[in-house]
């Protein structure tokens, strides 16, 4: 896809959190805001974005312009992703997990935020560490960014797509040989007749 289409998608924003942060000056504290937004197409482009000033519509602004120049294409297999991941950022650990259809974004906070405006639309997330709303969206970032699709872990392993990707649930290996092996020998009645 070129840069131009990329572009012409509309990118959404949604503010995690907003703020008020102190600094101590001779005259007594002066008070800032910072806010923590993620910015995302809903398809497979996401980014998170920091910003701090005097004044709430300018520390979003500033988040947004910063959460534009992070984003990144996420790897979806589906409405999901494509294998599990643990995302990690500082003492934040995202746990992510695979869904089947129709069971929704499992997440809270920072996290949900950030799989929606990705895209992906089934997915079990579990915060293990710090609860920190900036650690929490980095940490999903770090997973989503190491994801990797079946394509490259095949092209890597010199392998073929089917042989790289999971058997399905109730797969049984001895019972397909040993079906296979029954197919390849002839019916016992046939063998004992003389050509």
């Amino acid at each position: 896809m070129t840069e131009g289409q990329y572009e012409s998608r509309e990118l959404k924003e949604r503010v995690v959190e907003i703020n008020r942060v102190a600094k101590v000056v001779k005259g007594g504290r002066r008070f800032s805001f910072t806010a923590l937004v993620v910015v995302g197409d809903e398809t497979d482009r996401v980014g998170v974005g920091y910003g701090k000033a005097r004044e709430v519509p300018l520390a979003i602004s500033k988040a947004v312009d910063d959460a534009k120049k992070n984003l990144f294409t996420v790897p979806k297999h589906g409405t999901t992703i494509t294998h599990e991941i643990l995302g990690q950022f500082g003492a934040a650990r995202v746990f992510l997990r695979p869904a089947s259809e129709g069971t929704g974004v499992i997440a809270g906070g920072g996290v949900r935020a950030v799989l929606e405006l990705a895209g992906i639309r089934d997915v079990l997330a579990k915060s293990l560490g710090t609860t920190n709303p900036i650690n929490m969206a980095k940490a999903t970032v770090d997973g989503l960014k190491n994801l990797r699709r079946p394509e490259d872990v095949a092209r890597q392993r010199g392998k073929t797509i089917k042989e790289v990707l999971p058997l399905p649930r109730g797969y049984d290996a001895a019972k397909v040989a040993a079906a296979a092996e029954a197919e390849a020998e002839p019916p016992a009645d046939l063998a004992e007749v003389p050509a």
